[in-house]
């Protein structure tokens, strides 16, 4: 197999896609690797059901491996916002997801793992398999620009909406991608043993409070910022019905600026964490980035997105 193999990364121009598609780069057993985005080709907007259409083209044209980036939503919360403690893959959660984003997730699961197994046009077989990252971090991640942003509009305090016994898992977007291209040559290797099968992402960010990561990823940034104080859900739910009110009155005229809904305010302060070794066991996952490499390449992208510093050179790490 040593340098046969040509990588389509699908979303490759994406956040995580960017990065995996950087660190294929970088692996000598891999021929080529080519980006499939819209973002590349507009026409591809108009199609649906793209998740069917990439695993109906690998059946005729004999693509014999698919990894599936998923998300952790997929799983939950549900509807009744029941929470999961430190689950696992095997972990039985039931229920009617709560958000759009995560229905569809689960929907392309259940396309991805049907079609495991699949006869291809050459009288092969299709192996597919899952991987579910969950709040991921890193270069270009919009939200924690976007929260530095509001935290400095409010005199450098970080206020937070989840209590806090909630527990969220963060990644680094580097390992996120690792474990793909892991994920993506083992499958190849062991089909046996990854066809078919559903990994979470993880490395060793702190996962017991969300809140607490993400001051200190922006406090690594700017140690001025002030971690500050937690907005009580009835507050967030007065402000969000308020907001529906003033919206529907002023549409015709005026729409106002995006702002947070129910189903995701029901998410946030809602405990979904997950401990698990199933990639290592598997195929060998080790985070290729620490958490204080992590953060601290992390913060440098930041500074330079708020204009406080030119462009970093961030060299990724070769295995």
């Amino acid at each position: 197999m040593g340098g046969a193999w040509v990588y389509l990364v699908t979303g490759g121009c994406g956040f995580i896609g960017e990065k995996i598609v950087e660190l294929l780069s970088q692996q000598d057993y891999i021929k080529e690797v080519r980006v499939f985005d819209s973002v590349v080709k507009e026409e591809v907007e108009n199609l649906t059901t793209g998740t069917e259409n990439v695993l109906r083209a690998c059946c005729v044209l004999n693509i014999p491996y698919v990894v599936y980036t998923s998300s952790i939503a997929a799983v939950g919360p549900n509807t009744s916002c029941e929470p999961m403690f430190r689950g696992n893959e095997d972990t039985e959660y039931g229920g009617e997801v709560e958000l759009p984003y995560g229905r569809t997730k689960a929907m392309a699961e259940k396309i991805v793992l049907e079609a495991n197994g699949k006869k291809l046009s050459n009288g092969g077989s299709l192996s597919t398999c899952i991987l579910r990252p969950n709040t991921v971090y890193g270069e270009g991640a919009a939200f924690l620009q976007e929260l530095y942003l509001a935290a400095r509009a409010r005199k450098g305090v970080l206020d937070y909406l989840e209590p806090e016994d909630t527990e969220r898992n963060h990644s680094y977007v580097g390992n996120v991608a690792w474990m793909h291209v892991l994920a993506a040559r083992n499958l190849q290797l062991k089909p046996g043993l990854l066809a078919g099968q559903v990994y979470y992402c993880y490395d060793d960010t702190p996962s017991r409070k969300g809140f607490l990561v993400r001051h200190q990823l922006l406090a690594t940034a700017d140690p001025s910022l002030r971690l500050g104080s937690h907005i009580p859900y009835w507050k967030m739910w007065l402000m969000i019905q308020l907001h529906r009110i003033i919206r529907a009155i002023l549409l015709p005229f005026w729409e106002p600026q995006p702002f947070l809904n129910l189903p995701l305010l029901n998410t946030i302060v809602t405990t979904f964490s997950y401990e698990t070794d199933k990639a290592s066991r598997h195929f060998g996952y080790k985070p290729l980035f620490t958490w204080d490499e992590s953060r601290h390449r992390t913060a440098q992208w930041l500074k330079a997105a708020v204009g406080s510093l030119e462009p970093p050179q961030l060299h990724g790490k070769k295995n």
